[in-house]
C-alpha cells in the first residue's frame, strides 16, 4: 500500500499521519510538548526536540501499518522561528518563536528607523512587527553575542526536518517572507544588502517552494526513523500555510481559518505575481504557499490557549465548560473580554496588550466566563477580517480547520459575530496532512496527481443566526473601544510585569 507520511511541529504538540493514496488517514500519532516561557514577552523551544519527535512519531507510525510502503515524507512547523545552529548544525540557543514571542521590540524600532518604513514595506511586504523573523535574528546578535559568534545557518521547524532527513540546507518561500526585512517578495529572492547587514554571518538558504522535492532520506536518518532511505522529502512550510493546503483554501479569493493555540488567518488575494500583493500596516503580507502566490495573513496570540487556561482555572473539562458556556448564551450575560492574554498580533499589533474582562460581578459563572472567551476570539477574527476587507482582500470562501473545529459552539459563535458562513472539511486534522497532501503531489506519477477536493471534501457548513447580528456588532463596537479606553492602563501593567520577571542577577548566555 503506497501512502505518505506528514508531520507537523506545533506549539503545544507534533502530530503525524500516515495516508495512503486515497487521501485516508491509515495512522495517527501525536506527542505533547510545552514551550518555554523564561521571561515575559519569551517563547522559545529546543529545536533538538523538533527531530527526537519526528522520530519518535515516525517509528510509531510505520509500525502501526506493516504492509504501508512510504513513498514520500512531508514536514510542516509553527513559524516563523528562529533557530540558529553552529557549523555542525547544533543549536547555539532554544528557538525563538513566532509572533508570540515578543522580545525584539527594540530591534524592531532600530530596524524601522534605520531602514524606513516605506523601504522595509516595498522590500519585505509588511511593517515590522513581533512576527518578523528579522529583529529576532538582530536580538541574538545583540543581546548574546557568544551564541552569535556560532551562529551559521538559519532553520524553521520544517527546513529542520528537512535537514536532518536529507542534508538539504533549504527554506521555503513562503517562511522566507516571514524573516522580514531580508526576503524580497515580488522578486521572489533573498535581499541580500539587508542579509549582510543583518545577518552577515549565516549562509543563506536556498529557496524553494512547499511541494518541491528537498532531497532524500539518507542512510543515517532511515536508521533513525525506519524511513527507507532514498524516500523524497518535501521542503515543506509554516503550520498555517499547509493547513490552508489540507483543505483546499489557497485559491484566490479564499480565507483559510486555523482553530488552535493561537487562530491563524490567510487570504490569498493573487494568483499572478505581477499583479503585485496586497499591503497593509496591520496585516502581514508574505508569500503563498505555491508559485506565484501571494497572500495577506494575521492572527491572534491566544484562542485556544485562553479557553485551555479557563480550563486549567476552574478545574473543568471541556465537555462541562461547553455546556455551561451554551447555557450562558450570546452576550455571555453582559462580559466582554478582550483576549489579549499574551499581547496581540493583528490587526492591533500591540506586544504589550493584556486581557482584559469588562463587566465581571459575583452572579457571573465559569460558563459566562468561557462563553465570553469564546465570544472574545470570534471578535478578534472579525477584527482581522474587516482590516483585510479594508484593504482590499476579496474574501469569497472561508474555510475553518484545526482543533477547535471539532466544538460545533465555537464555530457557531464565529460565524455569528463574524457574519460569515465557514465550510468544514471532513478531516480537520490540518498541517500534518497538508504535509502528506504535498509529498504525495510531488511523489505522484504525471497524471495521476491527487486532488485535494477528492481527498478531503467539505463535511459541514456552518450558518450565522441573523437574529443575532444587532447584538454581535453592538458587542464588535464595545469591542474596539473597550481596547482603546484600557491600552494605557494595561500598557503600564506589562511593564510592571516586565520588571517582576526580569531576574535581578544577569542569566547566564546560551553557549
Amino acid at each position: 500500500m503506497r501512502c505518505t507520511l506528514g508531520v507537523d511541529i506545533g506549539t503545544s504538540s507534533s502530530k503525524g499521519v500516515l495516508v495512503d493514496a486515497d487521501g485516508v488517514i491509515v495512522a495517527s500519532a501525536t506527542r505533547a510538548h510545552e514551550v518555554d516561557r523564561p521571561r515575559s514577552g519569551w517563547v522559545e523551544m529546543d529545536g533538538r526536540v523538533w527531530w527526537e519527535e519526528f522520530v519518535s512519531i515516525a517509528r510509531e507510525l510505520i509500525a502501526a501499518e506493516p504492509t504501508a510502503q512510504v513513498v514520500g515524507v512531508g514536514v510542516s512547523g509553527m513559524g516563523p522561528c528562529i533557530l540558529l545552529t553552529d557549523e555542525a548544525d547544533e543549536p547555539v540557543r532554544p528557538a525563538i518563536l513566532y509572533g508570540v514571542d515578543t522580545r525584539a521590540t527594540a530591534q524592531i524600532a532600530r530596524m524601522t528607523a534605520d531602514l524606513g518604513v516605506d523601504d522595509i514595506t516595498r522590500v519585505g511586504g509588511s511593517t515590522l512587527t513581533s512576527q518578523a523573523g528579522g529583529p529576532k535574528i538582530a536580538w541574538v546578535a545583540e543581546e548574546e553575542p557568544r551564541a552569535w559568534d556560532r551562529a551559521r545557518r538559519l532553520f524553521m521547524p520544517a527546513s529542520w526536518l528537512a535537514r536532518r532527513l536529507t542534508g538539504a540546507y533549504v527554506l521555503d518561500h513562503q517562511s522566507a517572507s516571514q524573516v522580514s526585512p531580508l526576503y524580497d517578495i515580488e522578486r521572489e529572492q533573498w535581499h541580500d544588502p539587508w542579509w549582510q547587514r543583518y545577518a552577515g554571518g549565516i549562509a543563506q538558504p536556498a529557496l524553494g517552494w512547499a511541494g518541491d522535492i528537498a532531497g532524500r532520506v539518507t542512510a543515517d536518518a532511515a536508521s533513525a526513523t525506519g524511513i527507507p532511505a532514498g524516500t523524497p522529502v518535501i521542503v515543506g512550510t509554516i503550520d498555517a500555510w499547509t493547513e490552508a493546503v489540507s483543505v483546499g483554501a489557497h485559491e484566490a479569493g479564499d480565507l483559510m481559518l486555523m482553530y488552535g493555540t493561537t487562530m491563524f488567518m490567510i487570504h490569498t488575494n493573487s494568483a499572478d505575481a505581477s499583479a503585485g500583493a496586497l499591503r497593509t500596516p496591520s496585516m502581514w503580507t508574505t508569500a503563498g504557499a505555491f508559485a506565484g502566490t501571494r497572500n495577506l495573513a494575521g492572527g491572534l496570540s491566544t484562542s485556544g490557549a485562553l479557553t485551555a487556561w479557563l480550563r486549567d482555572l476552574t478545574d473543568a473539562d471541556y465537555p462541562e465548560l461547553l455546556a455551561d458556556a451554551a447555557t450562558s448564551g450570546p452576550g455571555a450575560r453582559g462580559l466582554l473580554m478582550l483576549p489579549y492574554f499574551a499581547g496581540e498580533r493583528t490587526p492591533i499589533q500591540d506586544p504589550d496588550a493584556r486581557g482584559v474582562i469588562a463587566g465581571l460581578t459575583l452572579a457571573h459563572t465559569r460558563g459566562d466566563l468561557y462563553r465570553a472567551a469564546l465570544e472574545a476570539t470570534a471578535l478578534a477574527v472579525r477584527h482581522n477580517v474587516e482590516t483585510m476587507r479594508a484593504a482590499g482582500a476579496d474574501i469569497r470562501r472561508i474555510v475553518a480547520v484545526g482543533g477547535g473545529t471539532q466544538g460545533q459552539l465555537w464555530l457557531q459563535v464565529v460565524s455569528d459575530v463574524t457574519g460569515l458562513v465557514q465550510e468544514v472539511p471532513a478531516t480537520t486534522i490540518g498541517a500534518s496532512y497538508g504535509a502528506s497532501f504535498l509529498a504525495a503531489t510531488a511523489t505522484a506519477h504525471t497524471g495521476g496527481e491527487p486532488r485535494i477536493a477528492e481527498w478531503n471534501p467539505v463535511a459541514q457548513t456552518v450558518t450565522p443566526d441573523p437574529t443575532l447580528r444587532t447584538l454581535y456588532d453592538a458587542l464588535f463596537d464595545r469591542y474596539v473601544r473597550l481596547y482603546e479606553a484600557s491600552r494605557d492602563v494595561v500598557h503600564e501593567l506589562a511593564d510592571d510585569q516586565r520588571r517582576a520577571s526580569t531576574p535581578t542577577t544577569p542569566t547566564p548566555e546560551a553557549s
